[in-house]
This record gives C-alpha cells, structure tokens and sequence, in this order.
C-alpha cells in the first residue's frame, strides 16, 4: 500500500501527497517512532556507545520528523480546508508524542547511565557537547520533574500545539477574508505603476473588471497593502487598508484575544512547572541571554540609547507634515505615518524607493546572490529543471541526486536548486517559492525537509534539503517581478539561513544546520543583508531589467544618502515588539482582565510614536510569537541581538574586501559550518577574534 508521506526519496514527489493518506501515514510513523524509543530506552546498559545513546536517539524519531515536516509544509503553502483538517486530526497526537520523549523515565535514565560511564567522560569536545546538549535538553523539557507534573507537561504542550495551530489559521483566514475593490481608477493617484499594474492584474485573476473597464484589487498581503500605505494621496484608501490590517485576528470568528490570554496562560504555567518563575526565564536558558532579565535589559539599554533620536524624527516627521499642509504641526494618523514618511525622504534625499525596482528583478537577483555565495563561500548553485503534476496526474517515479531528468515541485512557481561545494560535492539542494498565494501563509521564511550529515565510516552522507518561501511582489502581465530594495534584504536574508543549514558540518544531526541557539540563528541571515548596500555586491545582481546596466552612481549615492533616514525610528519599531513580548511572557502572561489594546499601550508607551487614533495591539496577528508552541515567543529580542552580531562581524568584510574569498571562507568555516558545535560566543570569538563591540550596530544606523 502507497504511503506517500514516509517516503525516502530525497526528490519529493509532491503530486503523490495525498491529504487523504496523512492520517494513516502519520499513525503509522508515530506507531514506529514509539516502537524505535521503546527499543532505544531499552538498550542494553552493559554495551551503550555514544551512536547507540545519543545518535540512536536522533535516528529513531527522524522518519517521524520528515514525514510530519511534510504535512506542515503543505499546511503553510498549500492550505484547503481538507488539508487543515487532516492536519489538526493528528496535531494532538504529534505534540503529545514529542512531549512524552523527555519525559519518558527509561530513555532519561539511559542518558544519565550513559553519562557516568568512562566512555562519556572521555569523549571528544563535541560529542561531549552533543550529550550534555541533550540532557539539558530533556531537563528544561521536564525529565526531572515528578510524574504527577510531566502528566500535566504532556497535556499543556497539546493545548498549545492546538491553541497555536488555530491563531496561525485566524491570522491566514482573516488575511484573505479582506479585500478592497476599486472601480474608479482616479483614486489610484500617487501609487506606483508597477502597484497600479498589480492591482488590475489581481482584479483580472478574480474575474473583476474588463479590458475596457478596469478594477483594481487590493489585499493584504505585503507587495499589495505597503504601495498604498506609503504612496497613494487618497487619505480614505490609506485609512481602509490600516483598517483592514488591524483587523486582522481582530473581531468575529477569527479573533486570537482569548487564544492569546490561553497561550500565555499554559506558557506560564509550563514555566511554573520547571520551577521557573515565568517563560522567558524557562525558554531562554539556552540561549546567548540565559533568562528574561538580561534579554529585557538588551532591549532597554538600546531604547535609551536611540530613545531622543526617535522622538526627534517624530517632532521632525510631524513638523514636515504640517509644513506641507500649510497647518500647525500635530499628531499623525496612523495611516498618514509611512506616507508622509516616504514624501519627507524624498524630498530630504532625492530619492523614491521606487526608482530602484527596475533594477531588482527577481531572477537577477537570485543570479547575483548565487554568484556572491559563489565568490565569497565557493559554493556553487545549479538550477534543475522542473514540473508540476497535478494532484490527479501520476508522475515519473522520483529522481535522485546526480540524476538526469526534472525534479518535481508543489507549485508551478517553484524552482529546485542544487549547491556544490568548491570541489563540485554537492552538499544539499533546496526549493524556492517567492510569491503571494491564498493558499499560503504571509511573510518569509527558511526551512529544511532533511537534515544533512557528513560522510564518516558508519554511513554514507546525507544531503540537506532545505527550502525558501516568500510574499515578494508577482510578476504582471509576462513581465519580471520587480522587487522593491526592501524585498531584495528579505531574500538575502532567508538565503542567509539557507547557507546556514547547508553548509552545517556537523555529524551529529541534533548540533548540524540551524540548530542552535536561536539569538545566534539570526546572525547568518542578517549578515547577509549588508550585502544588499555594498557598491562592489549590488553590481553583481542590481541591473536594470530592461539594459542590464547596474545602478546609476547618482541613485547610488542617494540610496546612501537615504540609508538611516528615520533609522531610530526603525530601530525602535523592532524594539517595541520585542519589548512587548518579553513583558507579556514575564510580567502579564496571567493579567486575563487586563484588556489587550490597553495593555500594550501600557507596556509600550515609551516605544510607540503617539497617534491621533490609537492602533489596536498587533499581539493577535503576530505570528513570530503565538503561531508555535515556542516560535520566538520570550525570544523576539533575538532580531536585534544578532543585529548586534552582525553589524560588528560585517566590519572585517569592509576592512578586507566585500568580495573578500578570504573572510567568506573563514566565516563559513568558522560559522557555517559549525552549528551548535560550540558555545556561538566562541563561534563569534573565532571568526572575529574578539568579543563583539555592540557600538557597531549604533554607527552603522548613523546614531553614534
């Protein structure tokens, strides 16, 4: 009998995916799985080795994990209302399962057996850190509490799986609930062509509008709502679409308040369990920060160092207003702020963000950061041909690595890439999927379907197989998509991630890939945005889509000029989430009368520009936080931990050379490759030679 989902094949045969088979499948993967740990926990004590210990522990649950991967990649690109359902029918069950794992007493006295033995004393420094690694693991997940209380652990981790499973659908139902239909083109004025074009080419896609009489559809979704937000002069269009945006996860059927109050609420009381005064303190224990006071403190200090320059660009913000509206300086309305934004560095700099897109198109881009990866990390990046079958077209079996012949996708758009390393091994493969769908989730993101290893004497290698996913803008009309500079950051920082995992080293799958500490994860992705400003980068994919010619000097020069416009602004719009986060995690998480709206307001009074009409919380479409059990729930600060990482590593590429092969090869190796192979401080230490200099992150954004 078919069972598509536990299949080994390492070019996935998406069509044979059938939603119908995920309940059968993942019964019998979770049937093995609990099979593999029974047999794990029981292993003979007199003859433990660390493969049997601690890589057995991997190797039994692995099938488990890809095969429910599956189901949750399908559930965040391809959502149906069939596909949901079967998902959710085996989420409890999922979640429960993985919760037993390190609460199960048998595979926690093995570890702790093990640990004592000769063997686990003498080993080697990462073999070392992949055991203590795991038992920290299991104790932060509750191996040593009491049974009464694991049974409660195991209950609380599938409330959650389930709480957060349905606010992520709220947030995707209520995204695509919203529309806005305009029939009188006049009310266009001030948007982009390129906006105007995509607004008709969607209205067209619904059946709206004619050749003759035009429609124009509006959504939210990024490369749809951000042009009118920050370009259209209709106040009353701005104002329906911020409306739309704040209702999303707001009111009706698809309202997340109280699902945000349970979540925090069964967080809180996780935490309590472990004996630990709140969730921040629990989750961050292994993390660069190590609890909540010294995360908050991070976020804090940086707020009063850029806090007076903050509310100098709001004075200066309101003041251009006034002067451009011949009126008496006041407070913004929260649809004027990205509008009058947008006119004030125009007229400051010279400079409209629009004037970059033809230089941006989507496969340029993609070309120019492929060969940047090649130059700098010698890696080399193939794409392979590809097909899509329909869910009812049967097709050709599967090809492997190294094989001839198309590579199927999920998704006609999406494209499938092999990487190879300088001596032309090839270390992984990924797909890319970088347009808005209904069916697909909001936002960008990197994730991996197989983790890789390297070859040694036991087994042969693994390849990574990763993947990236975006809402950048579409193609119109046959035309490239022409990307904003903005979307441009987002792709090279998912494609940060993606080297991250692919070029993982590690042969121990727990420490390989993008499994570590997650205030450290950020520092690949992020890095990798820096060449997004570089003269010497950019001229390797910013061309124009018609000439091919690379960025004017004089709009360079202007796009430099323009770089920290309001940059303490931007600063601080990341600090107030994450100063949000870690208060409703530390200090409010049980606050169930407190209403949300007000709440925030409270917490972030001195984070938030202050508005005629005040903005309802964005906690119930944020989506980093509640969409997962954990996510970046109490961990939010991460962004701008590593930005401070980042900012700082990127010195030694301005001081060596952009392109330099040399500081690329040294921060793959050293950074890359490593995983959580060692402490990421040592990490940083080795690439940079020293301790990270936080002023780095001040004098880039220009407040220092």
């Amino acid at each position: 009998m078919a069972q598509p989902f536990l299949t080994q094949d390492f070019h996935l045969r998406w069509s044979t995916l059938d939603i119908a088979c995920i309940q059968a499948d993942i019964t019998t993967a979770l049937e093995k799985a609990e099979s593999n740990i029974n047999s794990h926990a029981d292993q003979d004590r007199g003859k433990m080795s660390f493969n049997s210990v601690v890589i057995g522990l991997d190797e039994a649950t692995r099938p488990l994990n890809e095969a429910w991967g599956l189901v949750q990649h399908l559930d965040s690109l391809c959502n149906s209302p069939a596909l949901r359902e079967a998902h959710n029918a085996m989420l409890a069950q999922v979640s429960s399962f993985f919760a037993k794992i390190p609460l199960n007493e048998h595979l926690w006295d093995l570890l702790e057996t093990y640990s004592k033995t000769d063997e686990a004393r003498a080993l080697p420094p990462i073999k070392k850190r992949a055991l203590d690694e795991t038992m920290e693991g299991f104790r932060h997940a509750g191996a040593d509490l009491q049974p009464e209380k694991k049974t409660r652990l195991e209950a609380i981790e599938s409330e959650l799986s389930q709480a957060t499973q349905k606010y992520s659908e709220n947030v995707l139902d209520s995204t695509n609930k919203w529309e806005l239909i305009i029939t009188d083109a006049e009310r266009l004025k001030g948007l982009p062509k390129s906006a105007i074009e995509a607004a008709r080419a969607d209205a067209a896609l619904k059946g709206l509008g004619s050749e003759e009489h035009p429609q124009y559809r509006f959504s939210l979704k990024g490369p749809s709502m951000i042009p009118v937000m920050e370009y259209a002069e209709d106040a009353e269009l701005r104002r329906a679409v911020w409306e739309g945006s704040t209702n999303i996860g707001r009111g009706g059927e698809h309202d997340n308040t109280e699902l945000i109050r349970k979540i925090l609420r069964l967080r809180h009381e996780k935490a309590q369990l472990m004996g630990k005064p709140n969730f921040a303190d629990q989750v961050l224990q292994q993390r660069m920060a190590k609890n909540g006071r010294t995360a908050l403190s991070f976020i804090e200090n940086l707020h009063a160092k850029i806090h007076a320059a903050f509310h100098r660009e709001t004075i200066q913000l309101q003041e251009y207003r006034a002067d451009g509206l011949s009126q008496t300086a006041d407070l913004l309305q929260p649809w004027e702020v990205a509008f009058w934004a947008e006119k004030q560095r125009k007229s400051e700099y010279d400079f409209d963000e629009e004037e970059l897109r033809p230089y941006f198109p989507l496969n340029r881009v993609l070309g120019g950061m492929f060969e940047l990866a090649e130059k700098i990390f010698d890696l080399r990046i193939v794409q392979r041909e590809t097909v899509y079958y329909a869910a009812d077209e049967t097709g050709p079996a599967s090809t492997q690595p190294g094989q001839p012949g198309p590579v199927e996708v999920w998704h006609p758009e999406v494209k499938f890439y092999e990487v190879r390393n300088e001596k032309d091994v090839q270390i992984g493969s990924f797909y890319a999927d970088w347009h808005p769908r209904d069916a697909k989730r909001g936002g960008a993101w990197m994730n991996y379907l197989k983790m890789g290893t390297p070859p040694n004497d036991e087994r042969d290698r693994r390849l990574h197989l990763g993947l990236i996913c975006g809402n950048m803008t579409p193609p119109v009309d046959g035309k490239p998509a022409l990307l904003t500079h903005d979307e441009v950051c987002t792709v090279f920082h998912e494609f940060g991630h993606l080297l991250h995992q692919l070029c993982g080293n590690v042969e121990i799958p727990s420490l390989n890939g993008v499994n570590v500490y997650w205030d450290f994860v950020e520092l690949p992705s992020q890095i990798m945005e820096n060449f997004c400003w570089e003269r010497e980068s950019l001229d390797l994919f910013a061309l124009h889509h018609e000439t091919g010619k690379p960025i004017p000097a004089k709009i360079y020069k202007k796009v430099i000029a323009a770089k920290n416009y309001r940059s303490a602004s931007d600063i601080m719009r990341q600090l107030a989430f994450g100063k949000l986060d870690l208060e409703l995690h530390m200090h409010y998480a049980t606050d169930e009368a407190a209403d949300l709206d007000q709440l925030s307001r409270h917490i972030l009074k001195e984070y938030l520009m202050p508005m005629k009409t005040e903005n309802p919380t964005m906690a119930r479409r944020f989506s980093h936080l509640f969409s997962s059990p954990v996510g970046y729930a109490a961990g939010y600060y991460s962004y701008k931990w590593a930005e401070v990482l980042d900012a700082d590593a990127f010195t030694r590429f301005q001081k060596e050379g952009v392109l330099s092969n040399k500081v690329g090869k040294e921060f793959r190796d050293k950074v890359l490759s490593k995983g959580n192979s060692e402490d990421p401080a040592k990490l940083f230490r080795d690439f940079m030679g020293r301790d990270p200099e936080p002023i780095a992150l001040l004098t880039r954004a220009g407040l220092a």
